[in-house]
This record gives structure tokens, sequence and C-alpha cells, in this order.
């Protein structure tokens, strides 16, 4: 039994590890919430049980705390998480600040657990669209993956509570908040900030942790990450290029058997994943399979997931689990 801290506990995607804790039964001895200095003294449930939110300081250290599940931003994980890691800490950082370090493993279970190795205390959680997708992509590794291209359609929620709050202005008729437009009734082909090269940060995130995780650092990827008015659970368009001859059928029973996806995919009925169905869920959903006319070996898949879950709280949680289970046994 463990010693667990969430570090930005009343955000969105910190009170969902919460949630996820509990539900996962993940072995628990002792629940210890970190925040903002404003925040501190407020209260978070774990288990139908309050639990008094702790300002965040270099404290934390001698907290005695054997897990940490950071989602307070990359600014604060830079601060506290190789502090805590440095005394000994199993650290799962949801922000982007360590991705692309060399030295820290980039890590989604279903796919690359082996990539935690047993010494390692800091572990990075990738973007949420990326989760996703390399789940829908990992079994089909089988066929050489050639050339990826990923269109999202990403839920208000990947902005937190700001994002959720804007969403319901708009229907109110009001001006948006976050967002430079508003995003009722509307689709903003924008998602974090532009890079000079016209891609943003979030396509870029997309296409670098796409190569990490595959250990494919050469890979042609490609990412148009677009906001959509949807509340919760992330869609992204696959578009992939095997090296490998295949069929949609090979595609779909590859898919049928690989773990934490779910197969949605009878258009006979008018059956395809769908945000509605993703939502509350760690499952990441697929259908809409067919081959591409315009290239070959290459085909269409459509996955949807809970960006809030598997794209975040419930990986963090299931890469703490795994990173356990990789020191136990070493």
């Amino acid at each position: 039994m463990y010693h667990v801290a969430v570090v930005g506990a009343t955000g969105a995607v910190g009170q969902k590890m919460l949630q996820v804790l509990a539900e996962l039964d993940f072995p628990v001895r002792q629940i210890s919430a970190y925040a903002s200095a404003r925040s501190a003294g407020k209260t978070v449930q774990f288990k139908g049980q309050d639990v008094t939110i702790q300002a965040l300081s270099e404290q934390i250290t001698e907290d005695g705390i054997d897990v940490a599940l950071f989602a307070a931003g990359g600014t604060i994980s830079e601060q506290y998480a190789p502090l805590l890691a440095a005394a000994g800490t199993l650290v799962v950082d949801n922000s982007s600040a360590f991705r692309m370090q060399a030295d820290i493993p980039l890590v989604v279970p279903e796919v690359n657990p082996k990539a935690i190795g047993p010494d390692d205390r800091l572990i990075a959680n990738p973007n949420c669209s990326t989760i996703q997708s390399v789940v829908a992509l990992a079994p089909l590794q089988q066929f050489g993956l050639q050339r990826i291209n990923y269109t999202t359609y990403q839920a208000v929620s990947g902005s937190g509570q700001k994002g959720i709050e804007d969403l319901a202005r708009g229907s109110r008729g009001e001006e948006p908040v976050n967002y430079p437009h508003p995003i009722h009734d509307n689709i903003l082909p924008h998602i974090d900030v532009f890079l000079p090269d016209g891609y943003t940060k979030e396509e870029q995130k997309m296409i670098d942790e796409t190569r990490k995780i595959f250990r494919l650092p050469e890979l042609p990827v490609s990412a148009t990450c677009v906001r959509v008015p949807v509340t919760n659970a992330h869609s992204v368009a696959i578009n992939v290029t095997f090296e490998q001859e295949t069929t949609v059928e090979a595609i779909r029973e590859a898919l049928r058997q690989a773990p934490g996806v779910v197969l949605v995919d009878d258009v006979s009925q008018n059956q395809y994943p769908m945000p509605l169905d993703a939502s509350g869920t760690d499952d990441v959903y697929v259908g809409r399979i067919r081959q591409d006319q315009s290239l070959a070996n290459t085909f269409h898949i459509w996955c949807v997931a809970d960006n809030i879950r598997k794209g975040a709280a419930s990986n963090a949680v299931q890469v703490a689990r795994q990173a356990l289970e990789s020191s136990i046994h070493s």
C-alpha cells in the first residue's frame, strides 16, 4: 500500500485522478491533495471522504509520498517533479514538460510498458490525443507503420473547466473568455499556440510523441488538431499507410484482440464510435475502418476516447501501477 499524492487536485484532471484511483482500486494507504495556496484548506473527495488540500511547496519532498500524480501544468511540474523524483517518489507527470526528454519514458501501458525501467522515478504521460491514437495503432504495428496523418476533433474539456464554460457561454449568446473565437456552433482549427511553420504546438506534440512511443524517429507523421463544440471525449481520424499489404478485415481482427480497444464498426447498422459512447470510460473505441482509395496500403481509422480519463487521469494511474510492478519484479 502506498502514500499517493495528486498535485493539481482542484483541476478537472486532478479530480478525475482521485476518482480513477478509487475506481481502479489502486493500493492507496494514504491520499494527499496539493494545489496552489489559494486553494489550501478546501476539500476534494476520495472514496466518499473529504481530503483537505495542502498548499504546494518544497515541503512536499518531506511528506513521505510514494507516488505522485501531477496535473498542475508544465511550470509546476518543472519545479517540483524532479525534486520529488530525486527524493525517491515515483512521479507520473501529465504536462508536456518532460515528454520529449530522451532519458524520461513516455508511456501508454497498452503500447510500450517496457519503456519503464525499474529505476525510473519520473515518467511522462503523453498528450490526450496521442494516447488514444497510439492505442488504436499499436496492434497494427505488425503491418509496419510507414506514414500517419491525424485529424483531431477535440472536446472543450481538453481546455479544462474554462473550455466547458466557454461552450456554455456561447449557448447563452455570451462572448468567449478562453478561446479567441466562439466555440458554440463553431469549429476552431487551432489548439495551443502557432509555431513558425504554421503547425500548432498541439499538432507538433502528436507528431513528436508518436515517433517516440513507437521508437520510430524518422516516421512521417502529420497532424491537424481541431476544437469542436463537444463537452467531452476526443475523436481522431487516422490515415495510416502500412509497409505490408493488408485488408480491412485483418485490421479489424487485430483491433478486436487488442487490450483497451473496443471495435464498433458496423455501418449497416449505423454503428461507429462517438463521444457519447466513450465519455466516462477508459477504452478506446475504433471504427469506420476502410481502405483509402487514393494511396496504396493505406487505411482510414476513426477512434474516440474520453480525453480526461484515458487521455489523462486513467493513463497516469495505469502508468503508475505498471511502474510499481516493474520495480517489484526487477
